[in-house]
C-alpha cells in the first residue's frame, strides 16, 4: 500500500475522531424519545446498507471498462446512458413514488440496482449499457424515495422537526462516510488482496442490496405524502403540480440550481478523479483513494451535524455560501497541474505504469479529499444540509416529484459533459465544475437575500395583524 495514502487516511480519520468527540460534547438537542431513536435507528441502518450497495460499486465502475479494454470515449458513453436514464426514466419514478408510495419505491431501487449488477459479468456494451440504464433509474430513487419516506414518517409520528437534521447528518455520517470507508477497503481487498477481478465488488454490492431490501420489506410502513393516502393525480398531474409549485416559490427553484450545479460538478469529478490522478497511467489503488474520500466525508457529515444542532446559532442557507465557494477554489488544483501537461507516447505510458502517485497527484488528491468533505469534506457539509433546506421549502405531497425534477438539468449537463470528454482537457473540465460551484454560490446569496425579505414581510404581518386586534 501507499505510504502516503495510508497517512492521509490516518490524519483524516484522527481529524473526524476529534470532530465527532467535539461534535458530542457540544450538542444541544435533547434526543432521549426512545421511539424516535429506534426510528432513526432504522432509517440510518437502512440508508447505510443502500448507500453501501452504491458504494462497493463506485471504485471500479471506471476501472471495470477499461479492464474490459473500452477507451474514454466509450466509457463515457456508458455513464452517459446512466445518466440519461436518470434523466428521463428517473423522473417518471420520483413521480410514481409520490402517487403508489414510497416504500414501493425503494424496494424497485433494490430491484433496478441488483439487475445493474448483474450486467457487470457481460464484456459487451450494449450489456453494460443496458446495465446503465437500471442504474440510473436507481440512482433518481436513492436520491429521491428514501429522503421523502424520512420526512413523511418524521411528520407523521409528530418527532420534533430539529430532530430531522440530526437524523440527515447520521444517515450521511454512517452511509456516506463509515459505510463507504468500509466498502471502499472490502471492494480494495476484494480486487487487490483476494484477485478477485473488478467484477467481485458488484457481486457483494448485489448481496448487500438484497439484505436492505429485505428490512425495508419488514420495517417500513408505506407513506404517500401529506394525507397519508394514496395519490389519485395521474402522472401528468403530478409533473404539473410539481411545476407549479416550483414556479409560485422562487426559493424552490434556487435550491433546484444549487443542487444541479453542485451534483454535476460533483459526479463530473466522480468520471474525472481517475484519469486526473494517474493521466499518465500510473497504477493507482482505486479502493484505498476511495476510502480516503469517504473518510473526508464523515469529517465532513460531522462538521455539518454540529451546524445543524444548532440552527440559531449556525443557518444553513448562511454556511452554505461558505462550501459552495470552498469546492470552487479545491477544484480549481487540478486546473493548474493539468493546463500544461504534456501528451505522453505508447511507450513512456508503459513506463508510467508502474509507477504510483506523482507528487502532482498526492497535492490533488489532497484538494479533491477537500472537496469530498463537501462530499467527501465539502460534500460531507453538503448533504445533510441542503437535505435540511429542502425539508423546509419543498412540498410534501410533491417531494419525490420535485427532486427527480432537480435532476433533469443536473443529468443533461452531465451527459454534455461527458460526451465530449474525450476531446476536451481535463483542465478545461475542472474549470467548468469549479464555475458551476461559483454559480451555486450567487444563487445561495440570492437565496439567503429572499428568505431574510420573507421572514422580514412575515414579522410585519404578524405586527399589522395584533395592531388590528388591539
Amino acid at each position: 500500500m501507499d505510504g502516503f495514502l495510508l497517512l492521509t487516511f490516518a490524519s483524516l480519520a484522527a481529524l473526524t475522531a476529534v470532530l465527532e468527540l467535539f461534535k458530542r460534547r457540544s450538542s444541544k438537542l435533547d434526543t432521549t424519545n426512545r421511539e424516535f431513536l429506534r426510528f432513526r435507528a432504522n432509517y440510518v441502518l437502512v440508508y447505510a446498507l443502500m448507500m453501501a450497495g452504491d458504494w462497493l460499486q463506485g471504485p471500479y465502475v471506471y476501472a471495470l471498462y477499461q479492464y474490459y479494454g473500452f477507451d474514454r470515449g466509450q466509457i463515457g458513453r456508458l455513464f452517459i446512458g446512466g445518466f440519461a436514464s436518470s434523466m428521463v426514466f428517473g423522473t417518471i419514478a420520483g413521480s410514481l413514488a409520490d402517487k403508489y408510495g414510497r416504500k414501493k419505491a425503494a424496494l424497485a431501487y433494490v430491484v433496478m440496482y441488483t439487475s445493474g449488477c448483474v450486467t457487470k459479468h457481460f464484456n459487451d456494451f450494449n450489456v453494460l449499457l443496458a446495465g446503465r440504464l437500471f442504474s440510473g433509474v436507481a440512482t433518481s430513487l436513492l436520491n429521491s424515495a428514501f429522503e421523502s419516506w424520512l420526512v413523511a414518517e418524521h411528520s407523521k409520528r409528530n418527532y420534533d422537526d430539529d430532530w430531522l437534521g440530526g437524523t440527515f447528518s447520521a444517515s450521511v455520517f454512517v452511509g456516506n462516510g463509515f459505510m463507504a470507508i468500509l466498502s471502499g477497503l472490502a471492494a480494495h481487498t476484494l480486487v487487490e488482496a483476494f484477485s478477485l477481478g473488478p467484477v467481485a465488488p458488484f457481486d457483494a454490492a448485489h448481496a448487500v442490496l438484497l439484505l436492505g431490501g429485505i428490512l425495508i420489506l419488514l420495517t417500513w410502513t408505506e407513506n404517500f405524502g401529506d394525507d397519508g393516502k394514496e395519490s389519485r393525480a395521474g402522472f401528468l398531474g403530478q409533473i404539473w403540480g410539481a411545476m407549479r409549485a416550483i414556479r409560485k416559490d422562487p426559493k424552490i427553484a434556487l435550491l433546484g440550481a444549487m443542487q444541479s450545479l453542485f451534483e454535476t460538478s460533483m459526479y463530473t469529478f466522480v468520471f474525472l478523479w481517475t484519469p486526473a490522478l494517474s493521466p499518465n497511467g500510473e497504477h493507482l489503488e482505486h479502493g484505498l483513494i476511495f476510502t480516503c474520500f469517504m473518510m473526508a466525508c464523515m469529517a465532513g457529515s460531522t462538521i455539518a451535524g454540529r451546524l445543524l444542532s444548532d440552527p440559531r446559532r449556525y443557518q444553513v442557507s448562511h454556511y452554505m455560501k461558505t462550501v459552495y465557494g470552498l469546492a470552487a477554489l479545491t477544484l480549481l488544483v487540478p486546473v493548474f497541474f493539468h493546463w500544461y501537461a504534456p501528451r505522453e507516447d505508447e511507450e513512456d505510458s508503459k513506463a508510467w505504469a508502474s509507477i504510483g502517485l506523482t507528487w502532482q497527484a498526492k497535492l490533488q488528491l489532497v484538494a479533491f479529499c477537500a472537496f469530498e468533505a463537501s462530499d467527501p469534506v465539502l460534500v460531507g457539509v453538503f448533504w445533510p444540509s441542503m437535505m435540511k433546506l429542502r425539508s423546509q421549502y419543498v412540498p410534501e405531497d410533491q417531494r419525490a416529484t420535485i427532486l427527480n425534477l432537480f435532476r433533469i438539468p443536473l443529468n443533461l449537463f452531465v451527459c454534455l459533459v461527458l460526451y465530449n470528454v474525450a476531446n476536451v482537457p481535463l483542465s478545461v473540465m475542472f474549470g467548468m465544475c469549479s464555475l458551476f460551484l461559483l454559480l451555486a454560490f450567487f444563487c445561495q446569496h440570492r437565496f439567503l437575500l429572499l428568505s431574510v425579505r420573507s421572514r422580514v414581510q412575515s414579522t410585519l404581518r404578524r405586527g399589522q395583524a395584533a395592531g388590528a386586534r388591539s
